[in-house]
């Protein structure tokens, strides 16, 4: 009886264990439960890099993640929601970047806050926004010598 009751205990402890890893790693990848944030949209010519539960940043720091993306049939640019959290209040002349965290980092959407005294509504449209700069195409302007301007 001795040994039925060792393992039952040896297994609580692993399953105990299993919950808490799990709890701690979702709380470290940002997983929170809804009704924490509000969506922002904004519409990109080139979003290269980004998906779905990509990182939101504001002066670097995490502020929500891309909840939402789509084609726009109309004017063939990238439809994007972002969920920012409630805490967190954007100036409504604020604008939005696809940025990369370097040559071998990926990419994720930064917000440059305005000076605006007033903020975005929940589902508002940021106008101002920036796609994503090619790496390859940057590579091929440097070898090619400069700029379009410079061979004109």
């Amino acid at each position: 009886m001795s040994e039925n009751t060792t393992e039952v205990l040896v297994g609580g402890v692993v399953l105990a264990a299993a919950v808490a890893f799990g709890i701690y790693a979702a709380q470290v990848a940002g997983l929170k439960t809804g009704g924490d944030s509000y969506p922002l949209q904004a519409s990109f010519r080139s979003l290269e890099g980004v998906s779905v539960g990509t990182d939101v940043r504001l002066a670097g720091v995490k502020v929500g993640t891309v909840s939402g993306v789509s084609l726009n049939p109309e004017t063939f640019r990238a439809d994007t929601t972002v969920a920012v959290s409630k805490s967190i209040e954007i100036p409504d002349d604020s604008a939005i970047v696809i940025s990369s965290e370097g040559l071998l980092g990926g990419n994720f959407v930064e917000i440059f806050p305005g000076g605006s005294p007033f903020y975005f509504e929940p589902g508002d449209v940021i106008a101002d926004t920036q796609g994503a700069v090619s790496l390859i195409s940057l590579l091929l302007k440097f070898v090619s010598g400069g700029s379009e301007e410079a061979a004109q």
